[in-house]
This record gives C-alpha cells, sequence and structure tokens, in this order.
C-alpha cells in the first residue's frame, strides 16, 4: 500500500511526539492510518493530531498531506 506524502518535501516518513517530547517514526497509509515503522512499537502515549515530517520544516495534520 502506498503512503501519504509531504506536500511540502513529498516524503513518506513523519515522527509524533509526546509529552515528554520522546519521537516515533511512522509512516500514513492512504487510508489515512497512522503506523509506527517499527511494528512492535505503539502509538500510545502519542500526539497523534500533528504529525513532523522528517525531511523538512512542515508540521500539520493527516488532512493535509498528498
Amino acid at each position: 500500500m502506498k503512503d501519504l506524502l509531504c506536500p511540502q518535501c513529498k516524503i513518506g516518513r513523519f515522527c509524533l511526539k509526546d509529552e515528554a517530547g520522546e519521537r516515533l517514526v511512522v509512516t500514513v497509509g492512504k487510508d489515512s492510518i497512522i503506523r509506527p515503522v517499527h511494528a512492535e512499537q505503539s502509538l500510545e502515549g502519542f500526539d497523534v493530531s500533528v504529525l513532523y515530517c522528517l525531511g523538512c520544516s512542515w508540521k500539520g495534520t493527516i488532512r493535509n498531506l498528498q
């Protein structure tokens, strides 16, 4: 399945942050489901409302992805 891409730099890897500032690398599928890059990791405790692109300075929501 193809992943959604950053509207600015067109890569498909993002990170989420938790309250402690820790990061989790994720992808977002065409079905708009956020998936950790490493399957054994969990989204629990991470803010899924804001995505941070790993390739540029873009940040936003799933709705903004291409």
